[in-house]
């Protein structure tokens, strides 16, 4: 593996243009909010359409056993920042807060002259509910972990969104993902002048509920039900907004030396939704299954990484490594434990087998993943485990701890020895400090008292009015 990464790293700076900001690329991350596996055109939905996204797939790397760092949305979003399970920073669940005292990819990158900024969902400063704009003194902003630029809400937007620019909020008009998309793109504009490299993140809100999609987008989904054409012109949207973007960096003539990174934040959704979101995986978001935890992703670089399909797992906790040994981040911008590890090997290589176990935890549950062998913890307090063979059993329906009872043992000690390395991580045993700071708690912003002086505002609108009401009640 370190032979095939040393032969990249010398590739790449042969061939980058000796222009470009001293070689390093242009990084975009792309993340829609509840996508399900199955939910691309590439992997031959019965009805959605994404020619951009089958486009990237085409030119790019598609990994299709790509896992969100947890089936839920704010600790997978914890992990892409971190390199880190959940768990370890604090984001315990939905509307957690990330700790200060974590290290981030952002940081890090501007300390290598990196323009960074953030467009979409953040859900990292403990606020649950609809998304509202983050308010300018907030401390756990998207600047508070590296960004030097944000235009975000707290949590999931829709059509004709309220978003915060930098504590300025701002009324948008038209779609959530072709707005965020075309901001990101201003800032682009503005730093490709400076010759600068970027690191941008846009976290999507679709197709999240409450699902709200122009008649326009919807119109291919009239034989669904009145949700499910929501919830799937939600991604029409998102995929004509990533064709904006790879056409906006093309003719900026960045694209060859642009990293643009796209997967989903969890498994695909079971709140009536058809056709099916996770593309015949058993299970959902929240829950430990394939269905919960494997998501769509694709890594599109030209100028390095040629069209290709892989079945090497990885998940989002691999991203920060493998950005940090592209870039050459020193060791030491990533607090350890790291959980992920750099994926540059697999982007020009015949490698299929990893050799780093990939490990989840979120609350009592958990689960890990050696290849095709899948450890899953129904509850860890209690011991519930099971064993599957993901080659031969892809729907995870025939349980092997007993018949494989050797390898259910290895997998079980090293599970447990992993997890009793994350209780030491919750407690702040990885920081300087060796305890936890101070950090706020996860609530429902309708009741925060800096944001009661904006609830006459709020109750207004559509996507606030009835969250305040039953709030109140």
């Amino acid at each position: 593996m370190k032979y095939f990464s040393l032969v990249f790293i010398i590739f790449f700076n042969l061939a980058c243009d000796d222009k470009s900001s001293d070689n390093k690329p242009n990084i975009i991350l792309i993340m829609t909010d509840d996508q399900g596996w199955g939910q691309t055109g590439y992997y031959n939905h019965p009805l959605l359409k994404t020619p951009n996204l089958d486009s990237m797939a085409t030119n790019g790397l598609r990994l299709d056993r790509f896992y969100a760092g947890s089936p839920l949305c704010s600790p997978t979003r914890a992990t892409v920042l971190t390199g880190r399970s959940n768990d370890r920073t604090g984001v315990f669940s939905h509307g957690y807060a990330l700790r200060l005292q974590e290290k981030t990819l952002a940081e890090a990158l501007k300390k290598k002259g990196y323009k960074t900024a953030h467009f979409g969902k953040w859900h990292l400063n403990g606020l649950k509910g609809p998304g509202v704009p983050i308010l300018k003194d907030d401390d756990h902003s998207p600047e508070s972990f590296g960004f030097d630029y944000w235009i975000s809400t707290t949590n999931f937007f829709d059509l004709n969104p309220m978003l915060s620019k930098m504590g300025e909020f701002i009324d948008f008009k038209g779609s959530s993902s072709e707005i965020i998309v075309n901001e990101s793109i201003k800032f682009i504009e503005k730093i490709h002048s400076s010759e600068s490299p970027f690191f941008i993140i846009i976290w999507d809100g679709s197709p999240h509920e409450p699902f709200l999609a122009s008649e326009e987008d919807k119109k291919q989904f009239k034989s669904l039900d009145e949700k499910s054409q929501n919830h799937y012109g939600e991604l029409v949207a998102f995929d004509r907004s990533i064709g904006f973007l790879r056409k906006k960096i093309r003719d900026l003539g960045i694209s060859e030396n642009t990293l643009l990174w796209f997967c989903s934040d969890n498994g695909g959704l079971d709140k009536g939704i058809s056709p099916s979101t996770v593309g015949g995986l058993k299970g959902f978001k929240s829950s430990m299954w394939e269905g919960g935890l494997r998501v769509p992703s694709i890594i599109e670089w030209p100028s390095m990484i040629k069209p290709k399909k892989t079945n090497y797992p990885a998940s989002t906790m691999d991203i920060f490594p493998t950005i940090a040994e592209i870039v050459g981040l020193p060791e030491s911008e990533m607090l350890k434990p790291i959980d992920g590890i750099s994926i540059v090997p697999v982007f020009n290589s015949k490698i299929k087998k990893r050799e780093n176990k990939i490990p989840f935890r979120l609350k009592d549950k958990g689960a890990l993943i050696d290849n095709n062998i899948k450890f899953v913890a129904h509850s860890i307090k209690s011991e519930k485990f099971e064993l599957y063979d993901l080659k031969n059993d892809p729907k995870e329906s025939i349980d092997i701890s007993k018949t494989h009872p050797e390898i259910f043992e290895e997998m079980k000690e090293e599970y447990l020895v992993w997890n009793s390395s994350v209780d030491a991580s919750l407690k702040g045993k990885d920081y300087p400090e060796r305890k936890v700071l101070s950090q706020p708690k996860t609530h429902f912003w309708m009741g925060d008292e800096n944001y009661k002086i904006y609830l006459k505002e709020f109750i207004l609108r559509p996507e606030y009015e009835i969250r305040i009401k039953n709030f109140y009640k």
